[in-house]
């Protein structure tokens, strides 16, 4: 394995120290949160009749994102919003972070006064040329616990990309068509920039590109305001254990294309002939944005 990698020739001069880069694997990080009444009713207030059933003091699936964010200084901050890289998370040399996808698994759900301890820790960092550019991957791995024990796992990968290029999309490929496709259950979601702004405020994210339109389009080139991965996640969760009758959920998820706020998207799920269901988002044009798989119980 190399040490470090350099763009073709005639691409911009661009150096990632791989090896330096994997020092940061197994590094951790614990914080901790409770499950307050008012974050499980803004939780709610925000998704609406978009959640799936649950008992009495139980907190809705999904609220984990919401518990022990990152909180920086805002003068630590990189120019993206997000927290500099270079502590817990490894310093990419590369300046747009996307949520490409991830997995979860609920083996208890968490309870209205639950104190939790998030335990986090690096796992694979590895980089590949891709048809838009140099993309750097890596792995965090998180688990969830209460005086109960763990009630949540979770792997989520993040993707670094390179700078928008003016004048370019920041979509390196069409996602593929899923307008049509038969679902046995079918959600309308409006993606309102209300919608994004709470669950920004929720999740302590200042992610520029899920507020400030100027950035968003005209320094990482979307078509809008991008909306939140996990708000897809927590969407296709909810409705796959809405299907289900709340088995338990072992879901594995990945983005295919951003989706951008301002137009209705759609949230299906099926059940497949395995046992499993397939949960997904379609954007107003009919075409895949978010797709995740739930192992059957």
């Amino acid at each position: 394995m190399p040490r470090s990698y350099r763009r073709p020739a005639g691409a911009p001069d661009l150096t990632i120290d791989i090896d330096h880069l994997r020092s940061w694997t197994n590094r951790t990080e614990d914080a901790q949160d409770i499950v307050t009444p008012r974050l499980v009713q803004s939780f709610d207030a925000t998704f609406g009749r978009h959640l799936a059933p649950r008992g009495p003091g139980e907190a809705p699936l999904a609220l984990h994102w919401c518990l022990a964010p990152p909180i920086s200084p805002i003068e630590a901050c990189g120019p993206d919003g997000h927290a500099a890289k270079g502590e817990f998370l490894p310093p990419v040399p590369l300046p747009r972070r996307m949520w490409a996808g991830g997995r979860i698994e609920t083996l208890a759900p968490l309870r209205e006064g639950d104190v939790v301890t998030r335990r986090s820790s690096i796992g694979e960092i590895s980089y590949k040329e891709g048809r838009s550019g140099p993309l750097c991957f890596v792995a965090v791995h998180h688990e969830f616990m209460t005086e109960r024990g763990v009630a949540l796992r979770e792997r989520h990968d993040i993707v670094y990309r390179e700078a928008a290029k003016p004048g370019t999309a920041a979509v390196a490929n069409a996602p593929p068509a899923g307008t049509g496709e038969p679902a046995d259950l079918v959600w309308e979601i409006e993606a309102s920039p209300l919608l994004l702004f709470r669950y920004s405020a929720l999740t302590f994210n200042g992610h520029r590109i899920h507020y400030d339109f100027p950035y968003a389009t005209g320094v990482e080139g979307y078509g809008g305001l991008v909306v939140h991965g996990p708000i897809q996640a927590t969407l296709i969760a909810n409705i796959i254990v809405t299907l289900t009758g709340g088995e338990p959920l072992g879901l594995d998820y990945r983005g295919l294309s951003p989706l951008i706020a301002g137009e209705t998207f759609q949230v299906k799920a099926k059940r497949l002939a395995d046992g499993s269901v397939r949960g997904w988002t379609e954007g107003a044009d009919g075409r895949l944005r978010m797709e995740g798989f739930s192992r059957a119980a």
